[in-house]
């Protein structure tokens, strides 16, 4: 692995001077990453983990001492800028080296760190998070902190970083991480794989998936999108992942047409051998378990679902988890506009009994800010999507689909708000129809009670 690569592209964000109230104990405002190398070494057997993460990083402040997340694992050496690191402490998943010298305010500096451990999921308020062992192989579920039970970071979502990824495993096993695969080399009993990705990501992103999966080429017909598509998928599984996963290039085209290109190089669709509660997504992935392999409408509302989120969560990555809304409130709606594609209910009929079942559950939240518990509560997903159907509604047509589009264009690959949003919707709002998105969006994302129901 050659740790002298610069990223094509780096992530200059404008980190916050707090920590995201949602994740307080998660992250630093001191410095920003651009670019992690990460180099592991996995064997299955006794679920053994040995890694070197080279992370390349601005500091945002003078900095004496650095401070990363690291759950689980052990650091054995590290330094910055070549000159070893002779003190350190790591205490309740906070790894802070001393630096050897002071950093300036908007200095550069690259940090090797040599770690090791037996990996496991961190057992937070939102249940198991990060790296998970499989019956056979492994699972990482990064959403929203389990990128630190894997490879010490900067754990904000807010701080988006390009990728690159070299894991060392078992021989006869497929390891897929986010982004496009560059090699594939074999030396006896063991075989590294080599993916990078290239577009900026927030850590909780990144994915590493072992096991038993062969790599396929989803076929593209010519009248379909050509976006390179892989399926990785145990063998016995490919019959029925092909049945499930037919209509996938037609949602793409879809999504394409609603939000604009389809914002990375390629994408994958990985199926596990175990049955997973929900499905899951990384940047440029989904994660499905072999039960959401059919073709009814809850297993493909949830493969819409989750290659949705390339374009909201993934390219337009959320600045604070308050902000949850923007990626499962657009991703839940996505499903609806899927569902109406494909000559299932329309989007009027799925807001209808969305809001129905809502009219029945306690009104205790508000979508916009919904606190930290109840960020992935179902409430938060189906009231999103009919704010958007209300200012659908308000907005008509051809207006709120061009929304979309500049919504998506202007934020490719960076980090948005509600505020930065509505202000857009205003904008675009007054320009073309006089009257204000924020009026409209309030009560749906602020105000506890349940708006009427939206009607186009």
């Amino acid at each position: 692995m050659n740790f002298l690569h610069r990223p094509r592209h780096a992530a200059t964000p404008d980190i916050p001077a707090l920590p995201d109230p949602y994740i307080p104990r998660h992250g630093s405002t001191s410095y920003a990453v651009d670019h992690y190398e990460l180099e592991l070494e996995v064997r299955l057997a006794g679920n053994q983990l040995q890694g070197r993460a080279v992370i390349t990083a601005r500091a945002l402040v003078a900095l004496d001492t650095v401070e990363l997340d690291l759950v689980g694992l052990g650091m054995d050496k590290a330094s910055v800028d070549g000159v070893r690191v002779l003190k350190h402490s790591h205490r309740q998943g906070k790894l802070r080296l001393q630096l050897p010298s002071l950093v300036e305010a908007g200095a550069g500096f690259t940090l090797d760190i040599r770690y090791s451990g037996i990996p496991a999921a961190d057992d937070g308020a939102w249940g198991e998070v990060g790296w998970e062992e499989l019956d056979d192989g492994v699972l990482v579920a990064g959403q929203p902190t389990g990128a630190p039970t894997w490879f010490p970071c900067n754990d904000r979502p807010d701080n988006k970083a390009s990728y690159r990824f070299s894991v060392t495993t078992d021989a006869d096993y497929t390891a897929v991480c986010n982004g496009v695969l560059l090699s594939r080399t074999k030396k006896s009993s063991r075989e590294t794989w080599v993916y990078e990705q290239s577009a900026p990501m927030a850590t909780y992103l990144a994915t590493v998936q072992i096991g038993r999966y062969k790599l396929l080429a989803l076929p593209a017909p010519e009248t379909q999108s050509q976006l390179p598509i892989t399926v990785a998928v145990p063998k016995q599984l490919q019959a029925k992942a092909a049945t499930a996963l037919s209509r996938q290039r037609e949602m793409v085209d879809v999504f394409t047409q609603r939000f604009g290109p389809y914002p990375f190089e390629t994408y994958t669709v990985v199926v596990t051998a175990d049955a997973l509660e929900i499905p899951l997504e990384a940047q440029s992935l989904s994660i499905l378990g072999r039960n959401h392999l059919d073709t009814g409408w809850e297993s493909q509302r949830l493969i819409a679902h989750e290659l949705s989120h390339q374009w909201f969560g993934n390219s337009l990555t959320l600045e604070s988890w308050r902000d949850i809304w923007l990626h499962e409130g657009f991703a839940c709606y996505a499903e609806w506009l899927w569902s109406e594609e494909s000559g299932s209910m329309t989007v009027a009929e799925r807001a209808t009994a969305a809001h129905a079942k809502l009219r029945t559950e306690p009104m205790d939240l508000a979508v916009g800010d919904p606190g930290s518990a109840l960020m992935f509560d179902d409430r938060v997903y189906k009231r999103g999507a009919l704010a958007l159907e209300a200012l659908h509604a308000a907005a008509g047509q051809e207006n709120f689909f061009a929304l979309l589009q500049r919504w998506v264009a202007e934020h490719r690959h960076g980090s948005v708000s509600t505020a930065a949003f509505v202000s857009l919707a205003d904008q675009v709002c007054a320009e073309v129809t006089g009257f204000s998105a924020a009026a409209i969006l309030t009560p749906w994302l602020y105000q506890q009670q349940l708006p009427p129901l939206p009607r186009r």
